[in-house]
């Protein structure tokens, strides 16, 4: 069973060491980071990103973490996939606020990284960003929310899609599944796509129906409305994808030797979309603190245990948005178990969902 520290939000009293970087900061100290970096290449991993967002991680948490790296020994960068395009200054991510670089993990131009084989169905490579492989220390610092193609991002999603080339990521998206559609019988009155709530389908020049799995949460209203029986569902498929998100993190983490990887996971501003999509909508839940620990099944387990249906907060959902009667909060959105994530980094031996929180107050 691992530790998994946790930054609660709570407080007792209007003093600044009650607050969630002040704890965050004791976080830091009791966990093994110090320990990793002495002496070594430290690459922070997070999510820039993107247009109009701004739910990601703020500065003040990645300023006092870059301090504490430097302070014990590590040389330390910021990276993520596709920097440039995602112009991350706009949201305070430079080197004179942060104190360390903020790299494009794979190079300016997107050509540097290290291919690894793999064999996952259509998965069949995993280019590993150059500045990840070469870098002695991977923090994985994640912002947790939804995610309308697994259901759930956090610290595995943030390394499988974020560590990676487009190539690779590409390749993952191929797993994505859950509609099938039977050209045979459609008769292209386009009911499917007047009757999609989320933007996620359409028809291609050659009347070739698609769905996109960023937007779509398999609420079934194309199936519904379809008069032809056209479309129907493969409720299996969307498990290949997050497979696939388990299988490419091991093959990233395999670069790196024995505890020289530690994942800390944001729980504030939880929204219902993945920060890629440029905008930020209100939260889903209260904000929760923030979870650090060496397992990454072990803190993703912890991530979403924490999140709880009881504590939603309607206005994280769009108006009228029809949620779910079971499951987890997100698979009750998104239709997706996002705990069959973890049951995959547990399949591949990325650590233990047990666990044992460790509060930091």
């Amino acid at each position: 069973m691992s530790k998994v520290l946790f930054a609660p939000m709570g407080f007792t009293r209007y003093e600044v060491d009650q607050t969630l970087p002040a704890r965050f900061e004791r976080l830091l100290a009791k966990s093994e980071i110090a320990d990793m970096v002495g002496g070594k290449t430290v690459a922070i991993k997070m999510h820039v990103g993107d247009r109009m967002t701004y739910s990601t991680i703020p500065p003040v948490f990645l300023r006092s973490l870059v301090s504490f790296v430097k302070e014990h020994g590590g040389d330390c960068f910021i990276c993520d996939h596709g920097v440039a395009q995602r112009q991350p200054q706009n949201r305070g991510y430079t080197e004179a606020i942060l104190g360390c670089p903020v790299l494009d993990d794979c190079g300016h131009l997107q050509k540097y990284y290290y291919t690894k084989e793999v064999n996952f169905r259509s998965f069949k490579h995993v280019d590993i960003a150059g500045y990840i492989h070469d870098a002695d220390v991977l923090i994985d610092f994640s912002h947790v929310k939804g995610h309308g193609a697994c259901g759930y991002g956090g610290a595995c999603k943030n390394i499988a899609m974020g560590c990676v080339t487009t190539r690779t990521r590409q390749e993952q998206h191929s797993l994505e599944g859950g509609l099938e559609w039977d050209g045979s019988a459609c008769i292209h009155c386009n009911a499917c796509v007047e009757g999609c709530n989320h933007n996620a389908n359409g028809f291609s020049d050659a009347g070739e129906y698609w769905v996109d799995y960023h937007n779509c949460t398999l609420c079934r209203h194309c199936l519904k409305v379809c008069p032809t029986g056209a479309i129907s569902a493969t409720d299996h498929n969307y498990e290949d994808f997050q497979q696939g998100l388990a299988l490419c993190t091991k093959t990233v983490l395999d670069t790196f030797a024995p505890g020289s990887v530690y994942y800390l996971n944001l729980l504030t501003q939880i929204t219902i979309l993945c920060d890629c999509w440029g905008l930020t909508t209100p939260g889903l839940v209260p904000d929760i603190g923030l979870m650090g620990s060496t397992d990454i099944a072990s803190i993703e387990q912890a991530s979403l245990d924490a999140i709880k249906v009881e504590n939603l907060i309607p206005a994280g959902l769009p108006e009228g948005f029809p949620l779910g009667d079971h499951g987890h909060l997100f698979e009750r959105i998104h239709g997706k178990d996002p705990f069959v994530q973890i049951a995959m980094l547990e399949k591949y031996g990325l650590g233990n969902k047990a666990y044992e929180l460790v509060e930091v107050k």
